[in-house]
């Protein structure tokens, strides 16, 4: 069927048929729009459900870092080398496992970007033009 044989075809319909399918295809399309916005969102909770995660564990072991480094001046004080050595090199490694849990939870977040659907705005930005356009021919 040609493109003006379609377009004589859509023509000779009668409004009430083309307001129906109107209606059924935007109902269709808010209904795939939602499902996108649902699995965008699922997506972006994952990623900031890690950060946060990764973000307290960073919180824990700092705060175990600054206990054991305050053990480490008490024995500074109490003993002149090897207690106070040791407890140095201990917080030394939970500083470093603190900074590489915090450096994991700010990619998490990054990845995440902002909380709001922006395929499913675009999506639904272009459709709507895509309707106003549609609508003035």
């Amino acid at each position: 069927m040609s493109t003006a044989e379609q377009q004589k075809h859509a023509t000779d319909e009668p409004v009430s048929v083309l307001v129906s399918r109107a209606s059924q295809q935007i109902s269709e399309l808010v209904r795939e729009e939602m499902q996108l916005a649902r699995a965008e969102m699922t997506e972006k909770g994952r990623h900031f459900g890690k950060g946060g995660g990764l973000f307290g564990a960073a919180g824990l072991v700092g705060i175990l870092a600054a206990q054991a480094l305050i053990v480490t001046c008490i024995a500074a004080l109490a003993l002149v080398l090897p207690v106070w050595a040791s407890a140095l090199i201990v917080s030394a490694v939970l500083a470093a496992v603190a900074t590489t849990a915090a450096l994991a939870g700010k990619k998490q977040i990054a990845e995440a970007g902002s909380p709001t659907p922006e395929q499913t705005v675009d999506s639904v930005k272009a459709d709507l033009a895509e309707i106003k356009e549609r609508a003035h021919r």
